[in-house]
Parts: structure tokens; C-alpha cells; sequence
């Protein structure tokens, strides 16, 4: 709108031809002068010009919207902006239905808290027809840790959905539709987002999972300020994957140690509770996520999975939708479950604190305690 013809404005002819003569042709041209310079320059009164510059502005300005419009318009195009429930019933309610579409959404939490459970249980919900509540499409997996189990994908949807999992040869199609990728470092698996890309649309897909980024770079560079150079394209594709196809993308992210004295760089910091294995002393350190400050800004919904006190939780860390609520839950053979659906709001340091209580250590190839 900006660069709108001036001809094409609806100005009284005369100035019109007044700023065709002083080779002001576009709205954004007047718009860049103040009312003085274009006195001087169009060599008429104030009133004349105050007037020719509210008029266009009135005409390059976007309308204004209500709330309620906007949630109308929402709503007729619900393709556009529909979620994958999670079936966790508070955390669905929270998220206004679900995990939304062309988005990234991102699980970040020590290893062994439930991350790939939490995958698993999506990538079965994505492939369920839709007449049982799924997406009926396909999944595409990238697996970077081998922790991907098609023996416990069966188990969930055996217990979850027998319905559907016991009908005749039902569990091979489900299980057929969730692809899953293993690349082995950082450059296989960016040769291969382009035909990600193709494949999104070639076999219907409706749901991506990395699991996980940080794995990815593992290993490539020291944590830190050089580590977030090569992820910058990839942050990039990702988020364009996710807009493009409109399918909700799910990242998990690894947390790690920083130590205390250290500048506090990034969000979700807490006091770790690892202790030294004669148990004397606690580090003084926080726990954070693995990937950084310009990651987190990429993703729109955070999830952190935690355990406090020997109780897991899962926390609506970041969300444009929701005020930051934990729900404690359980892993069992239906996958992760929900205690109750009553989320307790959190707030001040609660929000982004991560917090690990009775994890192992697991050291990198550098010496660094990194929990994935």
C-alpha cells in the first residue's frame, strides 16, 4: 500500500498534479517528509498539505480490526488455524484445543522425562482417521537418537485406542504411516529438509517431529555462541516447513548445565539438583535449554517436562495462548497421562525454572553434564 500511485489516492486534482510535477509519485514518498518539507518543496499552505498528507495515510493505513472480528475471521478459516489435540485433557484446554498448526511447538526437559513418549502419542494421533478424532494423514519422524520404538508405538495404540488398533490388519496401517528418519549428523539431515519439503505434500503428511535438534549439533561445536551460527538457517527452514505446509512442527530440545558465575544468557534457569556421587557437594549451576536464547525465540509454544520432588510435570513455559499452568503427569502403557486436569498457574522464577531431580548425569565427548 505503501508504494500506492498518488494519482490513484482520490486527491484533488491540482495537488495531484503538483506532486506529479515535483516527481513525488508514490504514498510512501509523501510519507517520508514532514509537513515542512513538503511545504517547501510543493510551495503550498500548511492547511493543503496537513490535509493531502491525512488523507493518505487514511488511504495506505491498514483497517482497524476488532477482537471480535478477528475471532471471526478465525473461525471461517479454521483449516488455516486448527491444532492437534494431545487428548490430555488440561493441557488441550490450556492450548485452546491442541497443538497448533504452522507453528513450532518444543519439548525441552532432562532425558528419561517423557519426551519421546509424548512423540510417539502424537504421531499415532496424527495418523487416526478423523472420524476418531486424528488428523488421518501422515507422520514424518527424524529419529536422531535411535530412541524411536515401533514395539511401544503398537503398546500406546493397543492400549489407547483398542477400538481401532484391534481391527484386522489396522495396527500395519497405522504404523505404515508414521516415516521415520535416522540422520547420522547435522549435514545429512540439512540435505535431506528439501525433501522433507516435497514429501510434505506428496504424502499428505500432517505432523513433523525432530526428536531431537539438539542431538544434532552434539558434538559439532562447543555450546554456546558458535553453535548458534550454523542453526540459523535451520531455525529458518523449520519455521518456513511449519507456515508452509500449516501442520503443527514438534522439536524436542536436550537441557544442559551452566554454571552459575557465568553471564545468564538464557531463559528457563534453575538451580541443579545433581549432586557429586559422594553426595557432598551440589553443583552451582543452572539447568537450561541446550540450544539457546535465538532458538527460543523461534518456537511460539514451549512445553518443559520436569520432575520435582519424584513427581513429573509439564509446564506451558511459553504460549500465546495460555498463562504459564503445570500438570503433573505419569508414564504408563497409554503413554503420557495427565494426574489431573486442574493446571496450577505458575509464576515468577516458577516459569522458567527447569528442574531435575533423580536424573543420571550424561557427560558429552567434552566433559560437559548434558541431560538429553
Amino acid at each position: 500500500m505503501a508504494n500506492k500511485d498518488i494519482n490513484q489516492m482520490g486527491l484533488p486534482k491540482w495537488i495531484t498534479n503538483i506532486f506529479t510535477a515535483r516527481n513525488i509519485t508514490t504514498a510512501k514518498e509523501v510519507l517520508s517528509l514532514t509537513e515542512f518539507q513538503l511545504m517547501e518543496l510543493l510551495d503550498v499552505g500548511l492547511a493543503d498539505v496537513t490535509s493531502a498528507v491525512a488523507h493518505i495515510s487514511e488511504v495506505v493505513c491498514p483497517p482497524c480490526q476488532t477482537a471480535l472480528l478477528l475471532m471471526e475471521h478465525r473461525v471461517r478459516n479454521e483449516n488455516l488455524a486448527g491444532h492437534l489435540p494431545t487428548r490430555l485433557k488440561g493441557l488441550d484446554e490450556a492450548l485452546c484445543g491442541g497443538l497448533p498448526f504452522g507453528v513450532l511447538t518444543e519439548l525441552v526437559g532432562p532425558a528419561g522425562i517423557g519426551k519421546t513418549q509424548f512423540c510417539l502419542k502424537l504421531s499415532l494421533l496424527a495418523s487416526l482417521p478423523e472420524n476418531y478424532g486424528g488428523l488421518d494423514g501422515s507422520v514424518i519422524y527424524i529419529d536422531v537418537e535411535s530412541k524411536f520404538s515401533s514395539k511401544r508405538l503398537i503398546e500406546i495404540g493397543m492400549k489407547s485406542f483398542p477400538e481401532i488398533f484391534h481391527m484386522k490388519g489396522m495396527a500395519k496401517e497405522m504404523a505404515g504411516r508414521i516415516l521415520v528418519l535416522r540422520p547420522s549428523s547435522l549435514s545429512e539431515f540439512t540435505e535431506s529438509l528439501h525433501e522433507i519439503k516435497v514429501s510434505l505434500l506428496q504424502h499428505q503428511v500432517k505432523l513433523l517431529i525432530i526428536d531431537s535438534m539438539a542431538a544434532l549439533v552434539l558434538g559439532e561445536s562447543d555450546y554456546g555462541g558458535p553453535r548458534q551460527h550454523p542453526l540459523g538457517w535451520h531455525v529458518s527452514f523449520i519455521k518456513s516447513l511449519a507456515e508452509f505446509s500449516r501442520i503443527p512442527v514438534i522439536v524436542t530440545n536436550q537441557v544442559r548445565s551452566q554454571i552459575r558465575d557465568a553471564v545468564c544468557k538464557y531463559s528457563f534457569q534453575a538451580q541443579s539438583c545433581a549432586e557429586t556421587k559422594d553426595d557432598t557437594a551440589r553443583y552451582d549451576s543452572h539447568l537450561v535449554a541446550a540450544l539457546g536464547i535465538n532458538w527460543a525465540h523461534a518456537v511460539t509454544i514451549r512445553l518443559v517436562l520436569e520432575a520435582t520432588s519424584g513427581q513429573r510435570y509439564i509446564k506451558v513455559a511459553k504460549s500465546p495462548m495460555s498463562p504459564p499452568l503445570a500438570f503433573p503427569f505419569c508414564i504408563t502403557s497409554l503413554g503420557i497421562s495427565l494426574l489431573n486436569d486442574d493446571g496450577v498457574e505458575l509464576t515468577g522464577l516458577e516459569i522458567s525454572t527447569i528442574t531435575c531431580q533423580g536424573q543420571n548425569d550424561v557427560l558429552n565427548i567434552d566433559g560437559e553434564r548434558l541431560w538429553g
